[in-house]
């Protein structure tokens, strides 16, 4: 007797137990994030075209063979057309000069340099002038010639005057090419007179004493 009655309340309980745990408790809502019950969760997972970095194209004037053209190949080609620059050999600027054709050229204030753009500018027009009087009888007498198979004009000269020196030109020039010149990194005049040929550089006169106006 007294087993059936234990054995009743056992079951009693674990029935009280079982059903308890279907108490419907109330709903609470989170605070800023909750959804009813029509709302779907929707994600965008980006594909593999818009994870792709997207560049845009930038126009580029056209200048062609005009001197701009010429000054901004020789300024991207030197060093990548940056202001402030300063190699490991000392040339600085755009163009990249050294301190004596600097001085050559009227300019001793190397930090005002470095800052100041137009006197880099400047610069170049002056050391373009310089090396085109240096070289006046080269270029009338070699313009149009192949050398190396590449044709002569007055404007690759002046650019590898400009990476050279203008007495390297005239040895590579004499020597038909046999005397070549390369600078610390390994750039040829050779490479200089094909990249920067049939430029108009005709604007700027030949001048052995051409300084740059700083006033």
């Amino acid at each position: 007797m007294i087993k059936k009655r234990s054995y009743f309340i056992g079951l009693t309980l674990l029935v009280l137990v079982v059903s308890s745990g279907f108490i419907n408790f109330k709903k609470e809502k989170l605070e800023g994030f909750h959804l009813s019950n029509t709302e779907v969760i929707k994600y965008h997972v980006p594909n593999e075209y818009e994870n792709e970095e997207v560049i845009i194209p930038v126009k580029v004037p056209n200048v062609g063979k005009s001197f701009t053209g010429f000054a901004q190949k020789m300024a991207y080609k030197e060093s990548r057309g940056m202001l402030h620059l300063v190699n490991p050999y000392g040339y600085m600027g755009k163009y990249q000069f050294g301190r004596s054709t600097l001085r050559t050229v009227g300019i001793y204030d190397f930090q005002e340099f470095l800052r100041n753009a137009e006197w880099q500018d400047e610069a170049f027009k002056a050391l373009i002038a310089r090396n085109k009087w240096e070289l006046r009888k080269e270029i009338q007498k070699y313009s149009g010639r192949v050398i190396n198979g590449v044709e002569i004009t007055e404007s690759g000269l002046i650019a590898a005057a400009h990476l050279g020196g203008a007495g390297s030109v005239k040895k590579y020039l004499r020597s038909n090419g046999r005397n070549g010149f390369k600078d610390g990194f390994g750039t040829s005049l050779s490479s200089y007179i094909r990249k920067f040929s049939n430029y108009d550089i005709s604007h700027i006169e030949a001048d052995a004493n051409a300084k740059v106006d700083l006033e």
